[in-house]
């Protein structure tokens, strides 16, 4: 894993390019402490650092062909590189051992439609001197982040956004619909950032930036989405084939590879097939907290038994939570209200005084229907039946009692109080791009300037006439799991110069996930169904059996003490273009045990840590 810069400015000097490239990559030297390289060649410069995991000692970047003409940069993995190599040797002299070289290779003999062959992950910039061209890609999920920036005198792209700033000397903008975005849904939307004139590549797509300062934007890759042929025992043989070799695949390593072990079904499935099939017992990693509602240790610690692995752990307290300072700042660059940064960042942290390389989980819930609003759309549905006038009765009744802090996975109370916050948002998420965070009516009392801004979302066209179910999987695959999940895991983890590869968000796992009628997917509003009819060997019953929680952080305590005190002199200070009676009022609900809006104060806490 590592991380790039590149740079093209008119008539700038090399003395200025070299020392923006420079600066750069101090930027991002977690994401490469293992070496650094700068080609620098006004109008333009190319830097790299590079976590070594291939070919430890030679694919040393940028990569420069041999006839001199392109100059490439890579920040990923290519897990079959080899098997790709071989089919590029007759028309390619080979100078290195490593993936990096085969990418650039495929990239120069056969266009972007080579990615379409590449099984992995990768973010790359790709220059040829003699065309003055530069083309930027990004892998099909959107593992690896890539930014860019346009300007009058060139372009600028860099992996993380405090590194693209230090390539054009100057501070950017806020974006006021990108800020209207995040407060819907925690998070920018694809191909956005906090930053005005400041874009991402987007997954799946391959950009081409000439001199004469044109961007052409090619797809070479969608979210798949078809009707299985075979029967149920067909595509559960297909599954299970295709997930021990997505694992194995993302074992190809020079280095030694863990695994993070949360106790949920999707990482223990991982570190199973590493341990029952593969026959490697892996040194495992997971996070606990104080706050026993919260702490999946246990079964972590089952499953870390049943595998016979080398286990490691660690606890988080709310004293912790000021790190969160140091991952927006130094790594993120922008807000981000998914709390569960932080123990991704300290499992990370702990990983990396052990192993280079870790396999997750991710992509688990996203393909095989795991999220609790999918059930909860589906008792939507019968509850939208029950007369408007017992709908009331049973609404007054639930709100006149107090919202559990507990995990909504212990508290029946509270699952009560979160559906009625889903029937509340209804019309704000149809059509569903994402889950948001206040009704229309709260949104307005909120943020009454941000009301009608934002972006375009993307388009979810192949899915229009599919079951409600699976538009929720496929807006959350295309939008939620690139724009939270994913870009978490790559930040939290390279801060700890780690490489986390997730064998769920394989090609062939993700094609045949979207090709599964919903009812193999859910078993009587009960999602993972189909993983649990193909791994039910590999997992203990108590991992199938407990109840969904997600690697959650117990905000909601941290905003009742010393958090809720330190938020509310940060509004009383900020200039910010949100309603701050609104923001106070939510402090008191939340610190009174009324109503528990520690996901909401969590952004907005993200937010004016970012402004500060």
């Amino acid at each position: 894993m590592c991380g790039l810069v590149f740079l093209y400015q008119d008539d700038a000097p090399q003395s200025v390019l070299s020392e923006r490239v420079t600066e750069a990559l101090r930027k991002i030297a977690h994401r490469g402490p293992d070496d650094q390289g700068i080609e620098c060649e006004p109008p333009y410069a190319m830097g790299h650092r590079r976590l070594s995991i291939v070919d430890l000692g030679g694919s040393h970047q940028p990569l420069v062909s041999d006839d001199q003409r392109y100059v490439f940069a890579f920040n990923g993995e290519i897990y079959n590189y080899q098997e790709l190599r071989s089919t590029l040797e007759s028309r390619w002299a080979f100078r290195t051992n490593g993936d990096t070289e085969v990418l650039m290779a495929g990239l120069i003999n056969h266009g972007p439609d080579f990615l379409k062959r590449a099984e992995g992950m990768w973010a790359f910039a790709l220059w040829d001197k003699q065309e003055k061209t530069l083309m930027l890609g990004r892998d099909r999920m959107g593992k690896k982040p890539l930014y860019y920036c346009q300007t009058s005198r060139g372009i600028a792209c860099a992996s993380e956004l405090n590194s693209l700033a230090s390539l054009l000397g100057e501070s950017f903008q806020e974006d006021l619909d990108s800020t209207a975005d995040y407060f819907r849904y925690g998070y920018y939307l694809p191909g956005f950032t906090a930053y005005k004139n400041v874009f991402e590549v987007l997954p799946g797509h391959v950009y081409t930036w000439s001199s004469s300062k044109s961007i052409n934007k090619y797809q070479y890759w969608e979210v798949p989405f078809s009707n299985y042929q075979g029967t149920r025992e067909d595509a559960k043989n297909e599954l299970r084939t295709r997930f021990v070799d997505a694992v194995k695949k993302r074992m190809v390593a020079d280095v030694e590879v863990g695994a993070f072990l949360s106790g949920g079904i999707d990482s223990s499935l991982v570190v199973s097939v590493l341990t029952k099939i593969c026959d490697i017992h892996p040194k495992t990693f997971t996070i606990g907290f104080d706050d026993a509602a919260y702490d999946e240790r246990n079964f972590a610690n089952i499953i870390a038994k049943d595998c016979q692995t080398d286990h490691y752990e660690k606890c988080v307290n709310v004293d912790d939570a000021p790190a969160l300072k140091s991952l927006l700042i130094n790594h993120i660059g922008q807000p981000f209200f998914d709390s569960s940064v932080l123990p991704t960042a300290f499992v990370s942290e702990l990983a990396s005084e052990h192993v280079k390389v870790v396999l997750s989980g991710d992509g688990g819930d996203e393909l095989f229907s795991g999220y609790q609003r999918y059930m909860a759309r589906n008792i939507l549905r019968w509850y939208s039946r029950v007369p408007k006038t017992l709908r009331k009765g049973i609404k007054n009744i639930i709100r006149k009692l107090p919202e559990p802090m507990a995990h909504h996975s212990r508290s029946v109370l509270k699952k009560a109080h979160l559906f009625l916050d889903v029937v509340d948002r209804q019309s704000s998420e149809t059509p569903y791009i994402a889950p948001v965070m206040y009704s229309d009516d709260n949104f307005r009392l909120f943020a009454p300037d941000l009301f009608d801004r934002g972006h375009q979302p993307p388009n979810l066209g192949k899915v229009e006439n599919a079951d409600d179910i699976y538009k929720l999987m496929y807006a959350d695959s295309l939008i939620y799991l690139p724009q939270d999940i994913l870009l978490k895991v790559d930040r939290a983890s390279m801060a700890s110069s780690i490489e986390a590869r997730a064998p769920f968000l394989d090609s062939s796992i993700v094609d045949l996930a979207y090709s599964l009628p919903l009812d193999w997917h859910r078993n009587l509003g009960i999602g993972k169904s189909f993983l649990k009819y193909t791994f039910q060997d590999l997992l203990p019953n108590d991992i199938w059996n407990r109840r969904k929680q997600g690697f959650a952080v117990p905000i909601h305590r941290w905003f009742r003490e010393s958090m809720g005190d330190e938020l509310l002199a940060m509004v009383e200070k900020s200039q910010i273009c949100m309603n701050k009676d609104f923001i106070v009022n939510l402090l008191n609900q939340h610190k009174s045990g009324s109503r528990d809006h520690g996901n909401r104060l969590w952004a907005i806490y993200s937010y004016l840590l970012w402004k500060s």
